[in-house]
């Protein structure tokens, strides 16, 4: 967590609705994209983050410190959009769905570059992604999107430490074994086309 992220925090923890508004704003767009993840529509979404700092604001006094804000905040995003789905009935927790789409704002650059291998890869990685389980959908895009340890993201998906470094492995061991397959039969249409 930032020092400033700590400031804030403490700012308001100690009654600091403004503290708790830069929070909000620094965290939105984070807090959003995770949430859209859970394939629930974004208006639900925006009312469970609205829910969640409703929530942090009437509860700030029996609030504890926390190493990580953006770790603390997807948990409780997690949580309300969980409560949401079982309150609709829609699914059991081990049926919840995962987003498979590549994130496509990472940088202006990328959002430029509109090269057939790029859309191709893309694809490719969208596909090979929707093969996995949810929750080792979900560990990676916590691990590698949202920056978060092993232990965030076991207290974040409620499970213990062992089964995130388990969804991680797998999920990467499956995604390395069907991308030397992809990698190789793309070299060779590159070499096809290019010596033709």
């Amino acid at each position: 967590m930032t020092s400033d992220d700590h400031v804030l925090w403490q700012l308001f923890r100690a009654g600091d609705k403004q503290a708790l508004g830069v929070l909000a704003e620094r965290y939105y767009r984070a807090l959003k994209h995770y949430g859209l993840k859970f394939m629930v529509d974004g208006a639900v979404v925006e009312d469970c983050i609205q829910e969640l700092f409703l929530q942090l604001w009437q509860n700030r006094l029996q609030i504890n410190e926390t190493e990580s804000v953006r770790h603390y905040l997807l948990k409780g995003l997690r949580h309300h959009i969980l409560q949401h789905l079982r309150s609709q009935k829609r699914v059991q927790y081990d049926e919840l769905d995962w987003d498979t789409s590549v994130v496509a704002d990472v940088d202006s650059e990328t959002l430029l570059i509109r090269q057939e291998t790029l859309v191709n890869l893309t694809k490719t990685i969208q596909d090979q992604l929707a093969l996995l389980p949810a929750r080792e959908r979900e560990a990676l895009y916590l691990r590698f999107y949202e920056d978060l340890s092993i232990p965030e993201i076991a207290e974040v998906m409620n499970v213990n430490r062992q089964s995130v470094s388990n969804f991680l492995q797998k999920a990467l061991s499956k995604l390395r074994n069907q991308w030397l397959v992809h990698a190789f039969l793309t070299i060779c249409i590159f070499f096809q086309k290019n010596l033709l």
